[in-house]
């Protein structure tokens, strides 16, 4: 078991004065089998009221309606989360299962993917999960980690293609190879050890549970990672979104910092 003390912070910063916005953030880390979190705080800038509630994903959420004119909105969250718990997520719920089954929104693949996957067909193994862990590895070895190449909008098809992205598009691509697999699978959102960005990557069913998968970094998801949210893709599991009257144009900045906790 690692305990990690995570400070996520973002900051939205708007050419024009916005009048009054809603605003919904997901970036509070789930409860499951590996994770407890604990002495979550929550900080709005304006200092504006919330609710609290879940998406149809179950995550959990921030929502409200900011009525204070503003030129800047940001929010830190801050808190600690117990990981290693187990090595398990969540309980299936089967009722949703078949949403995992499918391709969907940017985890679709096109020619380029299924041809990737018909050249590794014939050295995949029985088992879904060792499956799941081949395609990760070769993943990883045939696709090139590059910021900046591609953006919260590009597909699983379009990053394939140009051979290099970030997390968020191994993620992609790795979903739509498990789907040609008939294997269940969902997009994760959450924050890794370091100072950065958040990060994404895959859970797969297995015997009645999700259990995550980094095709990033080629490993199964363990103690150095909390978990925020999970969706069919990247769309799914946005940290903030929100309506708003005014703003113009606007630059966002996200600094997220994950540490772990250890005793002397």
């Amino acid at each position: 078991m690692k305990k990690l003390t995570f400070d996520y912070y973002m900051q939205i910063d708007y050419s024009e004065t916005v009048s009054s916005c809603h605003f919904t953030i997901k970036c509070l880390p789930k409860e499951t089998l590996r994770q407890r979190a604990e002495n979550v705080k929550v900080l709005l800038s304006p200092d504006v009221p919330y609710n609290m509630g879940r998406d149809s994903f179950g995550n959990a959420q921030i929502y409200g309606w900011d009525d204070v004119a503003h030129t800047t909105f940001s929010f830190r969250i801050t808190g600690d989360v117990y990981t290693g718990l187990d090595r398990r997520e969540e309980q299936i719920d089967e009722d949703m299962l078949a949403v995992f089954r499918h391709p969907h929104g940017l985890n679709r693949a096109g020619e380029g993917l299924f041809a990737y996957h018909e050249k590794l067909a014939g050295e995949l193994q029985a088992d879904a999960y060792e499956r799941a862990l081949f395609l990760t590895h070769r993943l990883h070895e045939d696709f090139v980690y590059e910021k900046g190449c591609t953006d919260v909008g590009t597909t699983a098809e379009e990053a394939w293609k140009l051979g290099r992205g970030v997390c968020q598009d191994y993620a992609h691509i790795l979903i739509a190879l498990l789907h040609m697999e008939g294997i269940p699978a969902r997009y994760v959102t959450g924050m890794i050890p370091g100072e950065g960005a958040s990060h994404a990557w895959v859970e797969i069913a297995k015997d009645g549970f999700w259990y995550g998968i980094d095709p990033t970094n080629d490993i199964p998801a363990g103690d150095d990672y909390i978990k925020i949210g999970v969706g069919r893709d990247a769309a799914d599991c946005l940290i903030n979104r929100g309506i708003m009257h005014g703003g113009g144009s606007q630059t966002q900045v996200v600094r997220v910092s994950v540490n772990e906790e250890r005793k002397d």
